[in-house]
């Protein structure tokens, strides 16, 4: 097989990779109802059903892309895609709500394959990197959409075993497909795991995001809570403390100190709240009967399908970006992303009487998601040396994860605080979720304006640290943004690439 056929495998396997993790993200949120349903169980208990999901991504996608710039990305890969598969069994075999929420753990665990998937994809693609990075990222965001516009079809057809009966027949066979096709990395970390930073990253974040998410039943003041938020902030500085000073550290503070990394991150977080929320809340909002005096009575697939022109435009969008990138620059490309997703927001709180209105409002918001979503993840993995591709683009989705979960709290909050007559969520409530979502991307605008410019991708696994992390010359057996010595192992590339 020559090296263009290789290549155009190795990219079909990471966009199926990629758009399979993010289908599983959304594909139950449309069918909680039925799920409650199905296992005889209460609202406050199949919400786990997400949160545990949640929780299991937040911790895993930072670890397992570090784990991958250790033993290999390739290899982790076809690891985290085997248990994403299994993890998709498991929900079909699943005998009651509590076996579900166990499945919907190990699926989160597969948030690994966004640091690894954007890795290969730098190690791979030295020229068309850009292209590749652009495409990959916005399949995160599209297949989000499309997870909801698929569920009532898939229900439908197949039945609720379907929405997890596919995931599993895709993600095994893209590990295989990676197994048989994508070579492994040259990049590696020569270096232990850092074992002692993850537990606390695991500790802080669980906390963090089973506040976030039991917030609105537990009450934001309750003993409970306050505690677990406490706890967040207090094993979160002693996590900081201990990275700042092992000889291994999880995530390199010195390259979350780098700018083009923390204004990416910030805008991931902004992104993250605006678009996890408004997806959830969606098609809830069009669910509402109609004597509600505002809900359109639509049903689950009726729903889905007002986040098509969205999921379709977003992922056209992530095409055109790497061009954009080139003429104006990845700061203009956010920065105009994030502003007309904020102008969406604001339509939506406005005008949202007819259904050509809601259209207009999502298909606008994909255009914006596009440019945002497959412009960050370039900006963090130029700003770092390639050994740190992995933990740096598992921690920025990581970020968007946490921003979404607290999107989605706020939402829920505002929402539920206005109930109308007939006990149902009011008009208001949406009005002003919708407004406070059109600030949030007014403030992803401006964490994007910090973005170095011209924040231009670098290809190439060669690449040197940047300025800021670059250790003096005395000093040649350690890089200042690792801590352990790096080791580029040949793998099997060719010198054209």
């Amino acid at each position: 097989m020559d090296t263009r056929s290789r290549s155009a495998i190795t990219f079909a396997v990471l966009a199926v990779s990629v758009s399979a993790f993010a289908l599983l993200q959304s594909l139950i949120v449309p069918v909680l109802a039925q799920i409650e349903r199905e296992f005889h169980t209460d609202q406050a208990t199949v919400t786990w059903v997400l949160t545990g999901y949640l929780l299991s991504a937040s911790i895993a996608t930072p670890l397992i892309g570090r784990i991958g710039d250790v033993v290999g990305k390739t290899r982790m890969l076809v690891i985290t895609l085997a248990v994403l598969s299994a993890g998709s069994v498991v929900a079909v075999l699943a005998p009651s709500i509590g076996w579900l929420i166990v499945a919907r753990v190990v699926q989160g665990i597969g948030g690994g394959v966004l640091p690894l998937a954007f890795g290969i994809a730098r190690d791979e693609f030295h020229e068309r990197m850009t292209t590749a990075l652009s495409v990959l990222a916005s399949l995160t965001a599209v297949g989000f959409g499309f997870g909801i516009v698929l569920a009532g079809p898939v229900v439908d057809h197949l039945g609720f075993d379907g929405l997890f009966w596919l995931p599993a027949v895709v993600t095994a066979a893209a590990a295989l497909a990676t197994l048989a096709f994508v070579p492994e990395s040259p990049v590696r970390t020569a270096s232990r795991l850092p074992v002692g930073p993850a537990v606390l990253l695991a500790i802080w974040l669980a906390a963090l995001l089973l506040a976030l998410s039991k917030g609105n039943q537990w009450g934001w003041t309750s003993p409970r809570v306050l505690a677990l938020l406490v706890t967040a902030a207090v094993v979160a500085a002693a996590w900081v403390a201990v990275e700042t000073r092992v000889p291994v550290p999880m995530i390199d503070m010195r390259m979350m100190r780098v700018r083009g990394v923390w204004s990416a991150n910030a805008v991931a977080a902004f992104v993250g709240f605006g678009m996890y929320a408004s997806f959830a809340f969606l098609p809830q909002f069009l669910q509402t009967p109609e004597s509600s005096g505002y809900g359109f009575g639509a049903t689950i697939s009726e729903s889905g399908y007002l986040l098509l022109p969205s999921a379709v435009a977003s992922f056209l969008v992530g095409f055109c970006t790497a061009p954009l990138i080139r003429r104006y620059g990845a700061r203009a490309v956010i920065a105009s992303g994030t502003l007309v997703m904020a102008a969406a927001y604001g339509g939506f709180a406005l005008w949202h009487d007819q259904a050509w209105q809601l259209f207009l409002t999502t298909t606008v918001q994909g255009v914006g998601s596009g440019l945002a979503f497959s412009s960050i993840a370039g900006v963090v993995i130029s700003a770092v040396p390639a050994e740190q591709t992995g933990v740096a683009s598992g921690m920025n989705a990581n970020i968007r994860t946490i921003g979404g979960s607290l999107g989605s709290a706020v939402m829920a909050g505002i929402v539920t605080a206005h109930v109308g007559a007939q006990g149902l969520p009011s008009e208001a409530g949406y009005t002003i979720g919708f407004t406070v979502l059109a600030v949030a991307m007014l403030g992803a605008a401006a964490a994007a304006v910090a973005i170095p410019s011209p924040a231009v991708f670098a290809p190439g696994p060669a690449r040197s640290a940047p300025e800021s992390m670059r250790t003096a010359p005395t000093s040649p057996a350690r890089t200042a943004g690792s801590g352990p010595t790096t080791t580029a192992t040949p793998g099997p590339r060719t010198a054209s690439r």
